[in-house]
């Protein structure tokens, strides 16, 4: 048993055990005074648990993710992985020299040129000028930001700061990577020269710890996927094995070990009479207008299982359903869904009149259920539903509602293709 232990050790690069980070929070400014003032030690501050007994290793050569909501300790872990923050309780362990693309540019000073950060930036991660040196080259080819290299940071767009910042990092060569989002940096070209560079670290062999939002990339990239969620960890595994659980996660039809799973058992017909767009990621700033002869009551995205989520496979079915009140009569209402990119484009969509539906006369005081079921063609990101109802009344177009950016779609896929859609091509070679 001891020699496995050791085997084990010898193989970890990172290893983190009953890591906890614990906050003090406070009600008022002045409360942190009369506690660190008062006599009986009492206690004005509550404690927040950040992180809560994470624990889990990252093996040489191995790539691991983390994903989790908002708040879930993603980048607080990686924060005490890499010496920003000391845990409260717990110990990490690492064997092997980290280059950590966290805040891009966090150590860089604006009076200095380029050139000057890209040393005094190389150095404070641990490296010598003579290695700085050999890969000066590398790092000003890949920025590729110009004469810039010898002008003041400060003057420096956005775009080439963190160009700059990303060159830096990774074309340092460390034995342990760590990134949080950070492949999403600058143009799309920009974008492409950065997951070659990671493909390329992944080929050498090199450790890789790595955050994303993006479930495609996760799915990819990662050997293994931990999951955490307020603080605590909840599963480890198969990348996508974890997406799923994830999934759930994000439409609160997780149960903890132990609790009854009452949503898994539910039928169709009982989860139809509950409200289902509470269960999805809404927009608190949903644009929402129309006259309300006929109302968008409830609303949601499923997937092939019937379970409601903001996330969908590439290439598998899916349906979005809509449950629309008609408070006055109207003939021949058009219902109708749109996908839009994260810039406002229109992708793809689709309405009842399109489809050459009849719906007929809805009465006042109706409610009607529409389905639309499709394949998910579109490529994996981050996508807007819109929907409404819209006809014609008394000769004139209508709307009668309209939810416009009502809630997120993410698509997501492990084979990528170029642009919004997939083809689904078949390749034959002779």
């Amino acid at each position: 048993m001891e020699d496995k232990r050791a085997v084990e050790s010898k193989n970890s690069a990172i290893s983190v055990k009953d890591v906890t980070k614990i906050y003090r929070l406070y009600d008022k400014p002045i409360d942190r005074l009369k506690e660190a003032m008062s006599i009986t030690h009492k206690n004005y501050h509550r404690d927040f648990y950040a992180l809560n007994g994470i624990s889990f290793d990252v093996n040489k050569g191995e790539t691991v993710g983390i994903i989790g909501t908002n708040g879930s300790g993603k980048s607080t872990i990686l924060k005490i992985i890499t010496g920003v923050l000391t845990p409260t309780a717990g110990e990490v362990k690492v064997d092997g020299r980290i280059s950590a693309l966290l805040e891009l540019g966090a150590g860089f000073n604006g009076e200095y040129s380029g050139i000057e950060n890209v040393y005094l930036n190389g150095q404070m991660i641990g490296f010598s000028k003579e290695e700085i040196d050999a890969k000066l080259q590398d790092i000003l080819d890949f920025a590729d930001i110009g004469d810039f290299i010898h002008q003041p940071v400060k003057t420096y767009s956005s775009g080439m700061f963190v160009r700059l910042a990303f060159a830096v990092a990774i074309n340092i060569e460390p034995e342990i990577l760590i990134v949080d989002e950070a492949l999403s940096v600058g143009d799309v070209f920009f974008q492409a020269k950065c997951y070659r560079k990671f493909e390329e670290f992944k080929e050498m062999g090199k450790t890789i710890l790595f955050v994303s939002h993006d479930l495609s990339s996760i799915g990819k990239y990662c050997d293994r996927v931990v999951l955490l969620n307020k603080g605590e960890k909840l599963a480890e595994g198969d990348a996508k094995e974890m997406v799923n659980l994830y999934r759930r996660v994000l439409v609160n039809q997780y149960d903890e070990p132990g609790e009854q799973n009452t949503t898994q058992e539910e039928t169709p017909e009982v989860q139809e009479e509950k409200s289902t767009k509470d269960q999805l990621n809404l927009n608190p700033k949903v644009l929402e207008y129309g006259s309300k002869l006929a109302e968008i009551q409830d609303f949601a995205i499923r997937d092939k299982s019937g379970m409601v989520t903001n996330v969908i496979e590439k290439g598998e079915e899916f349906s979005v359903d809509m449950k629309i009140h008609f408070h006055e009569t109207i003939q021949e209402p058009i219902f109708a869904f749109t996908i839009k990119d994260l810039k406002g484009t229109e992708i793809t969509g689709t309405n009842t009149m399109y489809e050459n539906t009849p719906v007929g006369t809805q009465k006042a005081g109706e409610t009607r259920r529409i389905t639309f079921t499709q394949k998910m063609p579109l490529e994996a990101g981050e996508y807007m539903l819109c929907m409404g109802c819209t006809g014609y009344r008394d000769g004139d177009f209508t709307v009668f509602h309209r939810l416009y950016d009502v809630c997120n779609l993410t698509v997501i896929t492990d084979k990528k293709a170029v642009g919004y859609f997939d083809l689904f091509s078949k390749v034959t070679l002779k």
